[in-house]
């Protein structure tokens, strides 16, 4: 597993409070993390990310306390989990001195759910105007849905991209995983690296206003567009493009493949593997703009010519022919791939008190040549260093500490398996 170790990440020295939970925030920080930012995950005593108990599957425990459930692992390493409760006026002031030594703090609390604990943006950059405040939203700070929650399957409904998934003339379908939550904290990420640049400059933070809506409307891209320009709605095609043609999935004799062909040339090329280099010479095929017109008469023929054929002559001949193809990997096969391998798209992680001693996780996809990302973190048990960070970034002792837990206000991961 490449940890780069003896290198500093990009973001080394950053200080991240994650105040987020589920999906959205979580991945924007973990991203920070990899990029080598400290990044301190609150969370509430006992119960913590609701995504802890969103298993099976989970990894177990060893000693036989909570494991860690394969969601929360996806987007959790590089943090340290401290459990502070913030209803608690004591639990508050300790997220305030927390946030004066912070850089960036990222929340997904319902609209305004913060300001009744002294923990909003205002509050916070009153004791540290530098601090950059990114909060996640289902529908954002202002307009007529501000205060409704958000989930990421309802707005990949109400954000128009159920409308164009599935099968055509079919039941809506949603991107089968959480792709809303995903891309929301990727454009979070970027705004808060924004403002990490603005700050440089002028010494100022400011607040970020991010909503899942919003982004998914935003990574509507093209089918948005074509809208915008033609004023007609687009509707779900299965796994064909709406503006290029042949570039779906076709049947082979023993199963399917996807086929991508891109341009004119890439047509051509296919047409004369496939034996009907005639049809690359049709007026009515030979430009993508009249191939998209005559969608409905080309895809038919051809389906006709790649069922003759197996799926492994297709691939075979096809990338031999320099024309785009792939074959429909399931997860599995997409984690045997050698190409998966050799890019560390899988990585193996270790932590003591986990069943066999760790576990893989999906890798980063940034590649960087002088401060990549690493692996430092296993995900952290609810508050399995609440102990360490109240010690060493507040300066509190063992008897306050001790105090702090019999009160209720915190809580350490050795507390939960002591009970």
């Amino acid at each position: 597993m490449p940890d780069h170790h003896g290198q500093k990440g990009a973001l080394a020295g950053i200080r991240v409070l994650d105040m987020s939970r589920i999906l959205a925030g979580p991945t924007c920080a973990q991203n920070l993390g990899d990029l080598g930012a400290d990044v301190l995950k609150i969370e509430r005593p006992g119960s913590g990310d609701d995504t802890r108990r969103w298993g099976p599957p989970d990894l177990a425990h060893m000693a036989g306390g909570e494991g860690w459930s394969a969601y929360y692992l996806c987007a959790n390493r590089n943090k340290r989990s401290v459990a502070i409760d913030i209803a608690d006026p004591q639990g508050q002031k300790l997220v305030r001195e927390l946030a004066a030594r912070a850089d960036i703090l990222i929340e997904n609390y319902k609209l305004g759910g913060l300001a009744k604990y002294g923990l909003d943006y205002p509050a916070l950059s009153a004791l540290n105007p530098r601090l950059i405040y990114c909060s996640i939203t289902g529908f954002g700070q202002t307009g007529p849905l501000a205060a409704r929650p958000g989930y990421d399957a309802m707005i990949q409904a109400m954000g128009g991209i159920m409308s164009i998934t599935g099968p055509e003339g079919g039941e809506p379908v949603k991107v089968g995983v959480g792709i809303a939550d995903v891309m929301c904290g990727m454009y979070a990420g970027m705004a808060v690296l924004a403002a990490l640049h603005h700050r440089e400059a002028s010494g100022e933070g400011q607040y970020i206003d991010m909503s899942l809506y919003d982004s998914q409307i935003a990574w509507l891209i093209n089918e948005g567009m074509n809208y915008l320009i033609s004023g007609a709605a687009p509707k779900a095609r299965g796994t064909a493009h709406p503006n290029i043609v042949p570039y779906q999935v076709f049947p082979g004799s023993d199963g399917y493949f996807m086929l991508a062909v891109g341009n004119d040339g890439q047509f051509a090329r296919f047409c004369a593997v496939a034996g009907a280099p005639e049809l690359a010479e049709d007026e009515a095929y030979r430009t993508n703009p009249a191939r998209v017109r005559n969608r409905a008469r080309l895809v038919p023929l051809v389906r006709a010519l790649t069922a003759s054929r197996t799926t492994t002559f297709w691939l075979r001949e096809l990338e031999a022919a320099k024309v785009p193809c792939g074959p429909i990997n399931d997860i599995a096969q997409v984690f045997a791939e050698a190409q998966t391998e050799a890019r560390g798209m899988k990585v193996h992680m270790r932590h003591e008190e986990a069943e066999g001693g760790g576990a893989d996780l999906i890798g980063n996809p940034i590649r960087m040549s002088r401060t990549p990302v690493s692996y430092r973190r296993f995900p952290p048990r609810i508050g399995e260093h609440t102990d360490e960070v109240l010690a060493e970034e507040l300066g509190l002792g063992p008897a306050r500490i001790s105090e702090l837990k019999r009160a209720g206000v915190v809580k350490d991961a050795k507390d939960e398996t002591d009970d």
